[in-house]
């Protein structure tokens, strides 16, 4: 699933101009100032929506969540119950995604991942963006008949996180795998986890 591509509100260019401005130069690179500047907004304006630096990092995370929830589209998942070889295409497809087309995103995320880790106000902001993912796999693992959903949603996104910082940030940035591959890594996952094949 593409994201959409009709005009941006004004709070959600300042968000996204952050998140492309954290992907290219980092948390360093990260400003009022520079946000104003690489969107074309007149000098000031990102500090009209985002007093603190701290606003500025939540409108950043807030912005992160909604176009991550359509990129991996878990709420377009096939139904479980049809067997687990459409959710395993569905779930390498949009693993696949955050690999190849929204790389960047992907790279914005570890760099707020990594900031939350240092401000404990944005930690809870981040984890509780990140909630619904959770809940999702978790849903998603319990309609696949796991006795453990909570657990195996954890193994499922620690995969898939593995994966995405090995491909992108990691050791493995210049060999990103194939959607055949990715399907092939989390069928066996899967199999591991909820026994035999279904």
């Amino acid at each position: 699933m593409s994201e959409r591509t009709e005009s941006p509100s004004r709070t959600d260019l300042v968000a996204d101009t952050a998140l492309a401005l954290l992907a290219e130069r980092g948390m360093r690179g990260l400003t009022h100032r520079a946000v104003d500047e690489a969107s074309g907004l007149p000098q000031g304006s990102t500090s009209n929506l985002a007093r603190t630096r701290q606003a500025l990092l939540e409108l950043a995370v807030r912005r992160l969540a909604e176009r991550e929830s359509r990129v991996l589209a878990l709420h377009e998942m096939p139904d479980p119950r049809g067997g687990r070889d459409s959710v395993v295409d569905g779930l390498a497809l949009a693993t696949h995604r955050a690999l190849t087309h929204h790389r960047d995103l992907t790279l914005a995320r570890y760099e707020l991942a990594l900031e939350a880790t240092r401000r404990p106000e944005l930690r809870a902001y981040f984890d509780a963006t990140g909630a619904r993912f959770r809940d999702q796999l978790t849903a998603l693992a319990t309609a696949m008949g796991s006795t453990a959903p909570a657990r195996h949603a954890l193994s499922l996104i620690a995969w898939a996180d593995g994966l995405m910082f090995s491909c992108v940030a990691g050791s493995f940035s210049a060999q990103v795998p194939s959607v055949d591959e990715v399907r092939a890594g989390l069928r066996e996952l899967l199999d591991g986890m909820l026994g035999g094949a279904s």
